[in-house]
């Protein structure tokens, strides 16, 4: 659910609210609530920027630095994507977070059959190196950190973006990349994956590691509670299985003789943002404490800065409705409200059009203002954690983390997490509560302003961001052009070694980097992986 469902009597008078995490709102809170609740400042709470970080991993909070402005960005070839990066820079953003399209994902080249229709239509083409010196042109990687959208070919895209970098002139020690890099997300709720289960694993271990070798400013993994959210769980759900996949990826590195003090303090999270105000601010508090606690007594991490829970907190998609789109720039704005009274450390705003199209250039900058309003007129930087010490929300922010804790409890008692979405049991669950949202919605007994409630028979237009078939032509006619004239020996030289390393069970990534160097294309790199490690046979949930 991902709103608040509130139970009212004939008179309109609310007798109980019901947040969609389960817990239910008191109609007023007082300290008899903290005391009920346990609550102890030291344990529970504690200082900005001290163990266990409920209150913010910085001890000033964005009085020391502002939040990074990420928006979700790329479509066509990667010229348009690269002057939508400089125009959204130009205007003051100060992260990349950069959207594929599906043949990408799904490590397919452009001109291949699965491709067609999609080339550059819901994110940028890549195809090769070429690409992205293109969409990089004129940046600089040692100043913006770019976020890549992708998971199942992650690492291929974060190989490439080292080799532009090096292309560029930077130095890969200086540069900053988040990979999202969680495949097994994709296989709960978004369903990009290629490769079987474990070997999908083992290449995201493959990046972390490598990132411990040789980028020690990438972040090698962002786990992505964003789409376990838009897939039908709740806020707490979104949490406790963000946690112990992260956990999973932890434990495939531990395997490699790692210690988790070497690489835990690189890891990113994705996370949504829609619905109920206090639920979200509740869930980021919460989830910070437990967070820290599941790093110190799991996994044994001393150093304080390796167990801040750091990341994106983003505005939601499935919270924006197609009905009355203009009432999507309000609830934009709140959202942005609560990942800075949360504490976050990055934010992306859906832009309100989203739920019809790629933003426009005046949708995309709009959402960037709201971040900036908030940042320089709304005064979300005047003092950390400005609602630390409310009843409401220290108790809510308790039960909250008992949710979590509750939620990973149980998937831990089916067999823990890669065995519950190995076999179904985590798809079953969200896919059964995200019809149980939908026919709510439907029937009226949550309420979504503007599609079942105070609704207006009045249609907005939407400015549609148009798809262009000529960017598939032109995408098309460089990847053959560049076929013909790259030097075919050092690519299938390349391609013959990460076949090798592969099936030996090596790192992958020192030879990725050489094939993207070569100008292997995604596709041929991506069938290397598939044909040894084979394809992920999808359990039935129904």
């Amino acid at each position: 659910m991902d709103v608040a469902r509130y139970i009212k009597d004939d008179k309109d008078a609310v007798q109980d609210v019901i947040l969609s995490s389960g817990i239910h709102v008191k109609a007023r809170y007082g300290p008899e609530d903290l005391e009920a609740a346990g609550f102890d400042y030291a344990t529970d709470l504690g200082d900005p920027g001290q163990y266990p970080f409920t209150r913010n991993i910085f001890p000033e909070g964005y009085r020391s630095r502002a939040w990074t402005t990420r928006q979700y960005t790329g479509f066509g070839t990667p010229r348009e994507t690269n002057e939508r990066f400089k125009l959204m820079i130009d205007h003051g953003q100060t992260g990349l977070n950069v959207a594929f399209d599906l043949p990408t994902q799904m490590g397919y080249d452009s001109d291949h059959e699965m491709a067609h229709g999609e080339v550059g239509r819901v994110g940028m083409a890549v195809d090769s190196l070429r690409d992205f010196e293109v969409a990089f042109a004129g940046i600089d990687l040692h100043k913006v950190g770019a976020g890549l959208t992708i998971n199942a070919v992650a690492s291929i895209m974060l190989a490439m973006y080292e080799a532009t970098a090096e292309k560029l002139g930077f130095d890969r020690a200086k540069i900053s990349a988040t990979p999202q890099n969680d495949i097994l997300k994709e296989v709960i709720g978004r369903g990009a994956w290629i490769y079987a289960l474990e070997p999908a694993i083992k290449l995201i271990g493959d990046t972390i590691e490598y990132s411990i070798e040789a980028m020690p400013r990438t972040n090698p993994v962002s786990v992505c509670g964003y789409h376990i959210r838009e897939s039908g769980a709740t806020p707490a759900q979104e949490m406790a299985y963000a946690f112990l996949i992260a956990n999973a990826y932890i434990d495939e590195v531990v395997r490699r003789g790692y210690a988790p003090d070497q690489f835990v303090g690189r890891f990113s999270f994705n996370l949504n943002i829609f619905g109920n105000l206090w639920e979200q601010v509740a869930k980021f508090r919460a989830g910070r404490k437990v967070w820290a606690h599941n790093l110190v007594e799991k996994y044994q991490v001393k150093d304080p800065r390796n167990l801040w829970l750091r990341g994106l907190f983003a505005g939601g998609g499935s919270g924006l409705t197609k009905a009355e789109p203009e009432n999507n720039i309000v609830r934009g704005a709140y959202y942005g409200l609560a990942a800075a009274l949360s504490g976050a450390q990055t934010t992306a705003l859906c832009s309100f059009d989203e739920a019809f199209t790629i933003p426009t250039p005046r949708s995309a900058l709009l959402s960037l203002r709201t971040c900036q309003l908030l940042m320089e007129e709304v005064g979300m930087r005047d003092t950390v954690d400005p609602l630390a010490g409310s009843y409401f929300v220290e108790t809510l922010t308790k039960q909250m983390e008992e949710k979590i804790r509750e939620e990973m409890e149980e998937v831990e008692r089916q067999g823990g997490i890669v065995e519950g979405i190995r076999t179904g049991f985590i798809q079953k669950k969200l896919a059964r509560q995200a019809f149980e949202f939908e026919a709510a919605v439907q029937k009226g007994e949550l309420v979504k302003v503007g599609v079942n409630k105070y609704v207006t028979e009045e249609e907005q237009e939407v400015e549609l961001h148009e798809y262009n078939e000529a960017w598939a032509e032109e995408q098309i006619a460089g990847l053959k052009e560049l076929r013909m004239t790259r030097n075919a020996r050092p690519v299938a030289e390349s391609l013959g070694t990460l076949e090798r390393v592969a099936r030996e069970g090596g790192n992958t990534m020192f030879p990725l980097v050489e094939c993207c160097k070569a100008y292997a294309t995604v596709g041929e790199m991506s069938d290397v992986f598939l044909q040894v490690f084979g394809a992920f046979d999808e359990p039935g949930i129904f």
